[in-house]
């Protein structure tokens, strides 16, 4: 501080005035203190109010501990008397409502507590233990510390407390507590330190004679960062690794010049009583030990004892004063007659802007000045030296609090010695694990528990397990990842589906061998009886509703969704209505009422009736394409897989569809029904029943197990139904006429198919046997035939011509015989009625078809 002042009046900062001062002991003691302070008021100075217009003193600088502080603020500030600290840290002087005349030329405690939680957060020490003297300055620093580790989380394993006075009673006991906890806790391994150097050698003298309390990570406050003296002799390798943050520092290279510039001769600084006796003391000891070296002896001692941030601090503080002195002075007698009052200085001192080495300062709205913190690691130089300026960081507190390494080669020396250092409570959860805190223990202290199905955690300590996207993706317990579900559909490779569409081209194929069978016979009584035409409608309906069933397979996306029910339901709808037409038109060559027979004459018109059966379906087809169509649909199975699969998205729709097929069906059924008489080589009734009770059969089980059934093999059930229904279209109506086109010739002419009507006519007409018919004669130029049928009754030929086919002509009568009952047949109007008049038109109507 002499030498700050003395710079200040070097430099005349003050014009025709100087800076003095007056420097009193506190001995580190309130007590002392405010007793000295008591020196720099004016009611206690010896001098007379009225001889002293102001106070003997208008600034005071100092103490270094806050306990002291906040005791000589208290009592300064009763006349207003302005106190700038180059070292109390506490926050509870940033708080002007108590201690408006309080300023510091160093940061509030606060600022060093987040320095120290950055250190810890760095090195993820989160097991920590704290040792503290119990004042203000360590009481709040422990509180601040234990504040913001809340968001950290960082937690506390012991908090120490050894009290203030070294002459306390009870510090010895709280020393051996103290050490006590430190041994115990084996998984603390980093301790951070508030306590005062005195205590802390205290500590360690106990401490390093346990083995457990060796080889420690300390985190010193700036109460004891630049003490080594608390070694005592001891090594770095004994007590372990000390990390300190202490105040900013500045350039001390002018007073180390002063100090080696120094007279050391005592009797000339008879009014510094430090520097007096502190001369004096190294003199007569240099004399002891070896006469001459006392002089550089006590100037090295003297540089050795350099506090570089202290230096800085009352730099600073003493600067401060002078320029707002100067401020003050510049306009008005401030020598003799318009002297500074103390709140005149204080309130100037708010509000100075100073500066000092080419850098501005300004004490903010607290009193406080900013200035940050350097992190120190003590280095052993030697067995006897260890360096404690060894600045490795800064920690900035405008600059967001951030901790920043001065150099790479800094942060390697640190990553070195603190690299092995473990401080945590349990240890780190793997991936896969989360942690969940112990009942009764610090969030620091945790288990490890896996992580459920269908979450994951891919980082170490994680507090959560992360959901999976459980619509595509899944994981059993304790997984670090999300894996992808199997997508489950009909695969192309499945085997029941090579199975299936294995059938599905047999089916095609054979349905393109009847039609070449068909067009090749194409003239034949059989093609030509079967309706040529309407059977080629009829293999290509059939052709597309195998062709239907290739679209249920594979991995469905939604034009297929779309076609595949569609083109089923049209197909079939098709078919079935082929299959009705030809029905009827049988029935119409067979109808012998001419009452009936003009009415279906006029309405038979097979391919309007085509026509309009195909389109109600396709009126049903488009409403439920444009109004809710068919669409893929992702659907949950096990927990591992999930299915792709077409959602008919309207069953309404899709129950239409099959009804409309159904109850064409039930039509063709009763058509079939109708014809079950009718000549054997026209005769499709019994094919059709059956192909009929084939597709309700099966379309009747399809609707229960497609409700019920869930799974990849959904679509095979309707493809299995198609394909049933589709064969048994095509075995009915087609392979026993690809039977007779292909291995009975002798069946395929229409001498046969004559021969196959005359013996349906006769078999009508047997019931004449119980009339006592002797001989019936049908004349038709159609047919040409004798066969006797009983020893009295037989039907012969009254002409041979034999008309082409799609002649008109037909007469039936009988034959004049000597049989005295067939004139009573002919004369018999009933018989006539009802069994020949039926068969008026018989050849004529076959000969059209």
């Amino acid at each position: 501080m002499v030498h700050a002042v003395e710079e200040v009046n070097k430099r005349q900062v003050l014009g025709n005035l100087t800076l003095g001062y007056r420097i009193v002991d506190s001995c580190s003691d309130v007590t002392t203190s405010l007793k000295k302070a008591l020196s720099f008021m004016r009611k206690n100075n010896t001098r007379s109010v009225a001889e002293q217009p102001s106070p003997p003193v208008l600034a005071v600088v100092g103490g270094y501990h806050s306990e002291i502080s906040i005791a000589v603020t208290r009592l300064l500030n009763l006349e207003n008397i302005p106190q700038i600290s180059y070292g109390a840290t506490t926050g509870f002087l940033s708080d002007k409502i108590r201690f408006p005349s309080f300023m510091r030329t160093v940061p509030e405690d606060d600022h060093q507590v987040r320095a120290i939680l950055n250190i810890l957060k760095s090195h993820q020490w989160t097991w920590v233990g704290i040792v503290t003297t119990d004042g203000d300055y360590g009481r709040y620093a422990v509180q601040r510390l234990e504040q913001h580790a809340k968001g950290t989380n960082i937690c506390f394993a012991f908090t120490s407390v050894l009290p203030d006075v070294l002459r306390d009673s009870q510090l010895q006991d709280s020393i051996s507590a103290t050490v006590k906890s430190i041994t115990e806790n084996t998984n603390v391994k980093v301790i951070v330190s508030f306590a005062k150097p005195n205590h802390m050698m205290y500590l360690f003298n106990r401490l390093l004679k346990e083995p457990k309390g060796k080889g420690k990570v300390w985190v010193a406050s700036d109460n004891w960062s630049q003490s080594p003296s608390i070694l005592r002799g001891r090594t770095l390798s004994e007590v372990g690794t000390i990390f300190g943050t202490t105040l900013k520092s500045g350039n001390p290279t002018k007073f180390e010049q002063y100090l080696k510039n120094l007279d050391v001769d005592p009797e000339h600084h008879r009014n510094n009583v430090f520097l007096y006796q502190f001369l004096k003391n190294q003199t007569q000891q240099g004399k002891r030990a070896k006469p001459g070296t006392a002089n550089d002896t006590a100037i090295e001692t003297l540089i050795n004892m350099i506090y570089p941030y202290a230096v800085f601090s009352v730099e600073l503080a003493v600067e401060a004063i002078g320029q707002a002195v100067a401020n003050l002075c510049i306009e008005r007698d401030c020598k003799t007659r318009e002297r500074l009052q103390p709140s005149e200085l204080r309130d100037a001192l708010r509000k100075q802007t100073f500066t000092m080495d080419g850098n501005n300062y300004t004490f903010d709205k607290n009193g406080d000045l900013n200035s940050g913190y350097d992190i120190i690691l003590w280095n052993q130089k030697s067995p006897t030296t260890v360096d404690v300026h060894n600045i490795v960081a800064t920690f900035s507190i405008k600059k967001n609090h951030t901790l920043t390494f001065i150099s790479q080669e800094k942060q390697q020396e640190v990553t070195s010695v603190t690299g092995d250092v473990i401080s945590i409570c349990s240890n780190k959860c793997a991936p896969g694990t989360r942690k969940q805190s112990a009942q009764g223990q610090p969030v620091c202290c945790y288990e490890c528990k896996s992580c459920p199905e269908n979450h994951f955690s891919n980082t170490s300590d994680s507090t959560v397990c992360d959901l999976c996207d459980t619509r595509t993706h899944y994981s059993p317990m304790g997984s670090k990842t999300c894996m992808l579900k199997e997508i489950l559909f009909l695969k192309w490779t499945d085997k029941y589906h090579k199975t299936l569409l294995a059938f599905t081209a047999l089916g095609a194929l054979l349905t393109l061998v009847v039609g070449i069978i068909f067009v090749a016979r194409w003239n034949t009584p059989v093609v030509r009886a079967s309706v040529g035409p309407i059977c080629i409608i009829l293999l290509f309906s059939l052709l597309s509703t195998f062709a239907s069933v290739i679209l249920f397979g594979g991995k469905p996306n939604n034009k297929q969704c779309k076609a595949r029910q569609v083109l089923f339901g049209l197909s079939f709808t098709l078919c079935v209505s082929c299959i009705m037409v030809k029905s009827f038109k049988i029935i119409l060559a067979f109808e012998f009422d001419p009452s009936i027979k003009r009415v279906l004459n006029k309405l038979y018109k097979p391919y309007i009736i085509i026509a309009v059966c195909l389109s109600g379906q396709v009126i049903i087809c488009a409403l439920w394409l444009a109004l809710k169509s068919p669409e893929t649909k992702w659907a949950k199975l096990e927990n591992t897989k999930r299915l792709l699969r077409c959602e008919e998205t309207s069953n309404e729709a899709f129950g239409a569809m099959l009804c409309y097929i159904g109850v064409l069906c039930l039509i063709c059924f009763g058509v079939a029904f109708k014809g079950r008489k009718l000549p054997h080589s026209y005769n499709e009734s019994k094919f059709i029943t059956f192909a009929m009770l084939i597709y309700f059969i099966c379309w009747i089980i399809f609707v229960p197990v497609y409700v019920n059934v869930t799974g990849q093999y959904l679509p095979a059930v309707e493809m299995v139904v198609i394909l049933i229904s589709a064969y048994g279209i095509l075995f009915c109506q087609f392979f026993t006429k690809c039977y007779v086109i292909l291995f009975k010739k002798e069946a395929n002419t229409e001498h046969a198919f004559r021969q196959d009507v005359r013996n349906h006519s006769l078999g009508s007409i047997s019931e004449i046997n119980s009339s006592s018919v002797t001989s019936i004669g049908i004349q038709n130029p159609a047919f040409d035939v004798e066969l006797p049928m009983s020893n009295s009754m037989s039907l012969v030929p009254l002409t041979d011509q034999n008309p082409p086919m799609g002649s008109d002509q037909s007469s039936l009568s009988l034959s004049p015989v000597s049989n005295p009952q067939l004139t009573r047949l002919q004369n018999d109007d009933s018989f006539n009625k009802k069994h020949l008049k039926r068969y008026s038109s018989l050849p004529a109507v076959i000969c059209k078809s």
